[in-house]
């Protein structure tokens, strides 16, 4: 099934590896997630130092979340990934994973640098919303 999120860009904006905005029709079913961790199965988490691999265990993390609700990483209407640490690389790195996880689907997304994170190691965390039809 395709999703009913469409991403909006603008031709008056700048270029940019995300869309500026998105939406859903009326009648669609949000489901708001809580923040996607690096969490290893047993609760410990994965790759502490490593921001790239941390990432992508969020990206696993949020995908059975979404797959939990009925969704996909296709139906992400928008995201804020939070990154502890001040150096914009660390970001880019992280960043740099998640992109590509999404591919096309080029959500509208904040990008963060924080001081800490919840768990013990934590450097990396994606919160998202994602929109699918009511049926």
């Amino acid at each position: 099934m395709s999703s009913v999120v469409q991403l909006i860009r603008s031709s008056a904006l700048a270029d940019a590896p995300y869309s500026y905005a998105a939406t859903a029709p009326s009648g669609s079913r949000l489901i708001f997630l809580a923040g996607a961790c690096p969490l290893n199965d047993d609760g410990t988490t994965a790759s502490p130092g490593d921001y790239a691999a941390q990432a992508a265990r969020c990206v696993h993390t949020l995908s059975e979340a979404l797959r939990a609700a009925g969704a996909t990483l296709t139906d992400v209407i928008s995201t804020r990934v939070l990154v502890a640490s001040s150096s914009q690389q660390d970001l880019v790195d992280a960043w740099d994973v998640i992109h590509a996880a999404f591919g096309d689907h080029e959500v509208p997304s904040t990008l963060l640098g924080v001081t800490v994170l919840g768990y013990d190691d934590q450097l990396v965390e994606i919160e998202a919303t994602a929109a699918v039809a009511d049926i």
